[in-house]
Formats: structure tokens, C-alpha cells, sequence
């Protein structure tokens, strides 16, 4: 039954705009023609600028979290989406407010919930980049035209999102969005012919300036590592390692044999993945740094000169202007923690800071990895009671409930836990020799792409056999 905090969301759901799910069958072909459209409006979009404003570049590491574009329509990206979602998930998992996710009813609301807080966090981001500044020098004029448009480009991811999951595409717009930023990011760190930050006599992207090092005749070792942000040869073996190591961790499970109490003949396995709750520890842990740090630069940009609040700004964040302009770095609170290192070379110069870094990454992934198996329905009470839902068993013990969730429990904690670790960890050690597309970034591409494969194959399968739809759970 959901709880009074839900139910005084219903008023103000049916005024939210909705994607229809599909009343037909949606045909292969076309879910990849509207995945298409929702990616190309996502680029276009990325690619269009603020009133007033220059698409501008910056090295922002949530950028890759929130699948943002500086100066652009997608300033904010899917941030407010991805916010509003993990306050509402540990809202959930703390029992602050109750719903059960097995009832359509109690979804249905979880979900509309859920898109009323996304608006809420587009208008509130969308102020407070106004309010602090961020935008630099303008006038009232533009500031509204500005926040129209932030609200309405929030609006329209929204709905994408919405409509690629209700059925008319495959997978989810955040996953989506999110890989093609990784994707966009990690090309250039190969490819790119613009002039190096370190050295503007050479091509920034590592394999461009690997080539015009070979040409000029100069020293190839000279590009291993390189200084701040400059992709480097150590940079592109990690990223190389990192994506092969997530795809052979993908295949890593532990298999427990089940087998159906009416038919004898139907056995199979419930495999428990060493990454059993994928890549949504690391995506909520950069969602939370990425904010601490958005909130930190507003509060610094609007009241460090304030006497009486100044002291308690700076242990959220504290900022120094670079010179020459730009966006400011952190240098000290909570903020300069919580933000990645650039390379090798940022690790060598401030171990401590960026050990401290690694230490609350793998913390916080352990902590969410813990929060969604309980929130995600992945617990083993619940996965027990699913499979003696559907006339599953396990050979040689008792057809019920707490005899299977015994054996699961051998196992799922752990794994989750273990799982967490793993994903902290990568990403930590990616971050620390500039893996490209960021440690995070990487690990949500792979699972991502893991993901779109799994479904891609399934939609084809059940495209080939519709009979089979009701077995694979559809």
C-alpha cells in the first residue's frame, strides 16, 4: 500500500505530460527506429546553444554522469532525472516512505512520483545555474529565455526517456544518453585534432598525436603519460583493459540448478552475476558527488564573501578562478574530494586527497549496492518467492519459500557487496590513470552495452518466435 507521501502526488500527476504505452505489438525495426530518434534528438539538442550563449568545452567529470553539454540545451542533461530517482530510491530503502513495488497500482504512482520530482529538480538546477551566476554576465531577458528553455529541453528528455521504456524503444533515454556520451567523449580522446592543453604543438587525441609523432620523427614515449587531462598511451591500454575485464566479469556467476514442480523435464539455472546489481552503484555514487559539487560551486559563487557563512561554504567547497578564466577548481571541503583526478599525473601531485577519493567511491558503491538490492527488488525473499510464484524449485528441497531463500542468501549478500567493491575499485583505478571517458564512464558503458545486447537479442527472439514471449517473462 503506498504511503500518504505518494498518494499527495496524484492531483499533480495527471497534469504531467505522458507517453502512452504502445496497445499493439511494437515491431523489432520499429523500437530501433524510435531508440534512433530519441538518440538523434538527444545529439541535436546537445549540439544547439543556450540563448545568448557559445557552446562552450570544460572537463567536468558529471558531465559524463548527466550526459550534460556545456552551454547547450542539454546543460543539465539527464541530472535532474537521475537526482530525483535516487532521492526517491533512498527515500524508499530508509522506509520513509512505503510501496510495493509488485503492485501495478503502487508503481504506477512510485513512477509518476518519480517524474514530478524530475520537473521539480529541472526547475530547481535550472535557477540555481541562474541565480550562482554560472552563465557568467546576463540580463534579466536572457536569464527567462534561458530558463525556458533548460525546462523545456528537461521536459523533452523526460518523455523520451519515458517513451523508449514504456515499449516504443529498447533499453531506457538515461542509458542511452549516458552511452553516447561516454562513447562521444572517448572519441575524441582518440581522434581529436585539436591543439594539447600541455603541449598546443601537439593534437590532443592520443592516436592522432601517436600519428603525428611518427611522421614528425619525434618520441612516441614522450605521449605515455602525459600532463593534466591530455589522453596518453597508459590512459588508452586502461580504458582497453578496463572494458575487457567488465565484459569478462559480466560472464562470472554463481549458478544454483532449479527446476519447474509441474513439468519434470524443464530444468535450468538462476544465475547470481558477480556484478548482480550492475553498473547502478557507481551511476548513484557520481550522481551524488556530481551534485555535492554543483551545490558546493553555487553556494561559493553567491556567498564567500558572506562572513557568518562563509566557514561552513567552505567545508562543503571551497574554490579558487584558474587563471585566465574558466570554471573554478575546488581546493578544499567536501567538493575537492569527492571530484576525480585528471590523469597520472594529478595522482602523483595530491596522493592523499585522491586516496581519500577512492576511499568514499568504493564506499558509497558498496552502500548503494546494499540499497538497491533491498529497494530493486533483488533481495532474496523476493527473488524466492518469484520463482515459487512461477513453479520454480530447487531439486531436493522443499517447494517453499524460506528453503530457497536460505540457499539465496548464501550467496546474494556477498556478491552484492563483493560486486560493489569491484565497480569502486575499477572506476577508482580508471580515474587514477585517465582512462578515457572517465573510470565511471566506462564501467556504465560496458554495462550498458551488455544490457542492449541481452535485449536486443531477446526483442529478436521474440520476434522470430512470439510463443516464446510468455517464457522469457514478457
Amino acid at each position: 500500500m503506498a504511503s500518504r507521501f505518494l498518494k499527495a502526488f496524484q492531483p499533480v500527476i495527471q497534469f504531467i505530460p505522458e507517453i502512452k504505452a504502445p496497445e499493439r505489438r511494437v515491431s523489432f525495426n520499429e523500437k530501433l527506429l524510435w531508440t534512433a530518434v530519441a538518440l538523434i534528438i538527444y545529439l541535436v539538442m546537445s549540439e544547439i546553444p543556450l540563448y545568448g550563449l557559445g557552446r562552450g568545452e570544460d572537463i567536468l567529470f558529471y558531465r559524463v554522469i548527466f550526459a550534460s553539454s556545456k552551454g547547450t540545451l542539454m546543460e543539465l542533461g539527464i541530472g535532474p532525472i537521475v537526482t530525483a530517482g535516487l532521492i526517491l530510491q533512498l527515500l524508499a530503502a530508509s522506509g520513509f516512505i512505503s510501496v510495493d513495488f509488485s503492485d501495478p497500482e503502487d508503481r504506477a504512482l512510485f513512477a509518476g512520483a518519480n517524474k514530478v520530482f524530475s520537473i521539480i529538480m529541472t526547475i530547481v538546477q535550472a535557477s540555481a545555474y541562474l541565480l550562482s551566476g554560472f552563465f557568467g554576465s546576463i540580463d534579466a531577458k536572457q536569464a527567462v529565455i534561458i530558463f525556458i528553455q533548460l525546462i523545456f529541453a528537461g521536459l523533452i528528455v523526460m518523455l523520451l526517456d519515458e517513451m523508449i521504456q514504456k515499449g516504443w524503444g529498447i533499453g531506457s533515454g538515461i542509458s542511452l544518453f549516458i552511452l553516447a556520451g561516454v562513447a562521444q567523449r572517448i572519441m575524441l580522446d582518440c581522434f581529436s585534432t585539436m591543439p594539447s592543453l600541455s603541449d598546443p604543438t601537439k593534437y590532443r587525441g592520443i592516436i592522432s598525436a601517436m600519428i603525428q609523432t611518427l611522421i614528425t620523427g619525434g618520441s612516441i614515449g614522450s605521449l605515455f603519460i602525459r600532463p593534466r587531462n591530455d589522453p596518453s598511451i597508459l590512459g588508452l591500454i586502461l580504458t582497453i583493459g578496463i572494458f575487457l575485464f567488465c565484459i569478462y566479469a559480466q560472464g562470472v556467476r554463481v549458478e544454483i540448478p532449479i527446476a519447474h514442480s509441474r513439468f519434470r523435464g524443464f530444468r535450468g539455472r538462476y544465475p547470481i552475476n558477480l556484478l548482480y546489481v550492475s553498473n547502478l552503484p557507481v551511476i548513484f555514487a557520481s550522481a551524488l558527488f556530481g551534485n555535492i559539487y554543483m551545490i558546493a560551486q553555487i553556494l561559493w559563487n553567491n556567498y564567500r564573501y558572506n562572513t557568518s557563512l562563509s566557514p561552513w561554504i567552505k567545508l562543503i567547497g571551497d574554490f579558487e578562478y584558474i587563471p585566465g578564466g574558466g570554471t573554478p577548481r575546488p581546493i578544499g571541503g567536501l567538493a575537492y574530494y569527492v571530484t576525480s583526478p585528471r590523469g597520472f599525473m594529478d595522482v602523483l601531485e595530491n596522493p592523499v586527497r585522491y586516496t581519500i577519493y577512492a576511499v568514499i567511491l568504493i564506499s558509497f558503491c558498496v552502500i548503494f549496492s546494499w540499497v538497491w538490492l533491498e529497494v530493486g527488488g533483488l533481495d532474496p525473499k523476493t527473488v524466492a518467492r518469484q520463482l515459487v510464484d512461477s513453479g520454480m524449485q530447487v531439486p531436493g528441497f522443499r517447494r517453499a519459500e524460506k528453503p530457497i531463500e536460505a540457499i539465496l542468501r548464501r550467496y546474494i549478500p556477498i556478491v552484492t557487496l563483493l560486486g560493489g567493491f569491484i565497480v569502486g575499485l575499477l572506476a577508482a583505478i580508471a580515474d587514477f590513470f585517465g582512462a578515457f571517458g572517465t573510470g565511471t564512464g566506462i564501467l556504465l558503458s560496458v554495462g550498458i552495452i551488455y544490457q542492449y545486447y541481452q535485449q536486443l537479442m531477446r526483442e529478436r527472439i521474440e520476434e522470430i518466435y512470439p510463443g516464446i514471449k510468455r517464457f522469457l517473462g514478457g
